[in-house]
Formats: C-alpha cells, structure tokens, sequence
C-alpha cells in the first residue's frame, strides 16, 4: 500500500518536514506536487520528480530529485519553489494568529503525467500546516500615542529581548516575521510607519522621533530586558534602522536586510536636524528582458562625491548585522553595505559582521518562504532578483544567524547582573 507521510504535519514555517514516500513500486519513477492557496485566493505550485529505491521509498531528506522546479537533495525543495500561478504575486501571510498556510502535498505516478497535466488521480495526498506562530505567543495591538503596530509576546513570564521589526516602502503593517521571532523567544514589536490606518500613505519627512517613542514603549514592557532592544530592517526600513542605531542609545543590536547607508526617498528629522536623501539619477532605471523594473544602479553616479548624505554609522555604540543578497536587482546592498563598513573600518570600529549571499535576490524571508523575484508593488513591475537554490539556502542560513546575533547583543550576560 503507498503510504504519503509528514513529519511534523503541523509546524511554524520556519521548521524543516521530513517526507517520504513507502510502498512503491522498486525504483518506480513519481511526481511529488505541493499547492498552496494563500489568503487572496491565488494559488502557488511546485512539483519534483524522485526515483524510488530498491525498497519502494523515496525519502526526501535522503533522495536526489531528478527534475522538476529544482534537482538534487533537497528536503524542503517543494516549499521554497513554490511559484504563483498568477505572475508577479508575492506570498504573504497577513493573517498570523488564526490560521496557518496549508499546503497540499500529492504523488503522481510519473509515467501518467502528460505535457506537466495529470492524467490519473494521485496515489497518496496529505495537508501540511505552515503557522507564523506557536502556541502561546500573544499579539498585542499597539495603538500608543503616535505609534501603531502590533506586539507579539512569547509564553512564559520573561524576561524577554525586545525587538523592533521594519519593513519597507510595500507599508502597512507585516506580521509574519515579528510572530516568528516572539515564537522564538523574543518580544517582537511590528511596527507600521506609513500606509497605515492614520498614518500618512506617503510621509514627507521620516520623524525619527517615531521609533524613538517605540523603543521607549518596548523598553517600558514589564517582560522586556531593559538594556537595549534591537531592530531587524529590511529594504527603506533599513535606512532608518541605521539611523536608530546612530542616534538612539536604546537601539544596541541592528540587522539590516539589503538596504543603503545613506536616506533616500525624503528627508530624515531628528530634533530639528535634518538628514537630505541622496538624487537618485532616474535614467539609471533600466527594464529587463521580462519587461521588469531593475533599480539598483539609481545611485551609482550621485553616489560620487557625496560623502555629506552618508549616515555617520562610526557614531553607533551598538553592534551590526548585515545580511546582502549580491543577486539584488533593487537595491545594490553589497556595496552600500561594503561602503558602510569600510566607514567603521577607517575610525577603528570592529562592531558589525557582513554575511553576504552569492545567488539571493533582495526579498531575503525566514527560511522555505518562497522566492519571489518580481512583483507588482505600487503598480510598479519590480524585479527583486535572486536564483531559487542559493535564494533559500540563503534564507535558512540568515535566519539562524539574525537570532544567534540578537540574542548574544540584547541578553544580559547572567554575571553582569551579580
């Protein structure tokens, strides 16, 4: 009898399944097919193809795929190539807390697939859950003063490593990456600065205040270790997650996502000082083959020369994670990061680490997320770059890396406190 099984079937998204397949034919040639529907009704699929054993297995932490969206050894391949059947649609989780992703996963006998359509019924199904949260987090809507967001807050009494998480110029409020990080052990507050209920849909200045006032609210948390919070950016959430880190003494542990040194878009204020974005040079946006907008050269000749729109990062007292896809079509985050780092170099700082991913493109997610190398963001075609494999190893790598950095920089060494 062919037996389809999942281990675990239920689980955050960010942990690995094992599958794997019994009762086959010896070295019967199958399809593995994964589908998911996400919350707009837009559907995604992958598929791979897997020779069974002498035994009539195939196990895929073991087995080679031989064709499909990806080849070789990959455990995890069926969720990290999923594709969108409607192009240029990105999977995003908006919903956190009260339902998970499923995925559908099926097995074809391969022969009985024809021109990638399936002629025959599958010989064994199951449905995995993929949740963005784990039992016991809670989600606190955050409606303080100027601030807007929301804060999850791991089970258990604390004290917990408090954590601001940005996003970029998509705006609203996203949920799924700070839900993960309170699933695993942080307080993680999401926070929204534009586009966003009352918040202006497109700000003139950006009011550093702002996320002032939000370290302040989550160091003031009775569950929150008051010695600093850290901030994880990603994308224009970056550029003023370096300016935290430079101008606030709360911020003490900074990730930056694939992002610049230096503001651009509008201007920055702090207490009356103002921070002038760097021109960009418009006919440096160029289009692809596909029709896709690629935008990482837009600074590559106003950058010359101007030394006065670079944030002055030798003046943080915090520590500094960079994390760069080197396939970025968005922004060129290598050498804004590089930049960055040659600037802490010549005043003798030592306080950042670069991880730096040949193949990953600019949307860098929590680990088996999908990647999406285009979409349409603010009716604009934007291709995000990056090469499936090295995209998701990418992802699993700097997600360990993110959490191993935050903790090390915002727990309290236990003897400090005797």
């Amino acid at each position: 009898m062919i037996q389809l099984t999942a281990t675990p079937v239920s689980a955050l998204v960010d942990e690995p399944v094992h599958i794997r397949a019994t009762g086959l034919i010896p070295f019967q040639m199958v399809s593995f097919q994964a589908s998911l529907e996400d919350e707009n009704g837009d559907m995604f699929y992958s598929q791979a193809h897997y020779r069974a054993n002498e035994f009539g297995e195939v196990d895929l932490n073991h087995a080679s795929s031989l064709g499909g969206d990806y080849m070789g050894v990959h455990p995890m391949g069926l969720f990290w190539s999923l594709k969108p059947e409607k192009l240029l649609t990105r999977l995003l989780k908006r919903d956190v807390m009260n339902r998970p992703f499923q995925v559908q996963v099926k097995l074809y006998d391969l022969e009985l697939i024809v021109n990638n359509k399936v002629a025959s019924a599958p010989k064994a199904s199951l449905t995995l859950e993929r949740w963005y949260v784990a039992p016991g987090v809670t989600r606190i809507k955050v409606r303080e003063g100027r601030l807007r967001g929301a804060l999850f807050l791991p089970p258990g009494e604390g004290l917990f490593p408090g954590v601001i998480d940005l996003f970029g110029g998509l705006g609203g409020l996203l949920e799924f990456r700070a839900s993960l990080l309170a699933s695993r052990g942080f307080a993680s507050l999401a926070l929204a600065y534009h586009n966003y209920e009352d918040l202006p849909p497109k700000p003139e200045v950006t009011d550093l205040e702002y996320f002032e006032e939000a370290a302040n609210f989550l160091l003031r948390h009775p569950k929150v270790f008051g010695s600093g919070v850290g901030v994880v950016s990603v994308c224009q959430g970056v550029q003023i997650g370096l300016s935290m880190a430079i101008y606030l003494k709360q911020v003490t542990a900074t990730v930056l996502i694939n992002g610049t040194n230096f503001p651009f878009g509008i201007p920055q204020v702090y207490r009356g000082q103002i921070h002038q974005p760097l021109p960009h040079s418009a006919q440096l946006i160029s289009t692809n083959a596909l029709g896709l907008l690629e935008l990482y050269r837009t600074f590559e000749t106003t950058q010359v020369g101007a030394s006065q729109y670079l944030f002055p990062i030798e003046e943080a007292q915090g520590q500094f994670l960079f994390i760069v896809g080197e396939g970025d079509k968005t922004i060129n985050s290598k050498a804004h990061a590089e930049q960055a780092i040659g600037q802490l170099k010549r005043h003798g700082k030592n306080n950042w680490t670069l991880l730096s991913y040949p193949g990953a493109g600019h949307l860098i997610e929590p680990p088996y997320s999908p990647l999406c190398c285009a979409s349409t963001t603010h009716d604009l075609r934007l291709h995000w770059g990056g090469e499936v494999i090295p995209h998701a190893a990418a992802q699993e790598h700097a997600w360990k890396e993110i959490q191993r950095f935050l903790r090390k920089h915002l727990i309290p060494d236990v003897t400090s406190q005797l």
